[in-house]
């Protein structure tokens, strides 16, 4: 496990960079996430992802692309639009959530 300075917190992150302690996420460092990783200001759709993914993992649930497009959050389409090259691995990365264990 290493450790990543992020937003003014060091932060400790597993070998893909995600985090390893939910309870030291914040919006301060899914801000600065989301610049890091070519996403810019998040926006209240962003946040709203951000939420329901959080809201998922924390009961138990399996993500992907196809459950986050059935969700009424957000569609497929705009969810590629929201976090492009890469929407799930980037859209779990900035909410501080561990990877899925469907992405490589």
């Amino acid at each position: 496990m290493s450790q990543k300075e992020i937003a003014g917190v060091t932060i400790d992150v597993d070998d893909s960079g995600y985090m390893s302690k939910f309870e030291d996420w914040s919006k301060e460092i899914a801000t600065a996430l989301a610049k890091e990783n070519g996403i810019g200001e998040l926006t209240p759709k962003h946040w709203e992802v951000i939420e329901y993914i959080q809201k998922e993992v924390q009961n138990g649930a399996a993500l992907s692309i196809r459950k986050i497009g059935k969700s009424g959050v957000v569609d497929i389409k705009e969810f590629y639009s929201l976090f492009p090259d890469g929407p799930l691995k980037k859209a779990t990365l900035i909410s501080g959530v561990p990877k899925p264990s469907g992405c490589v």
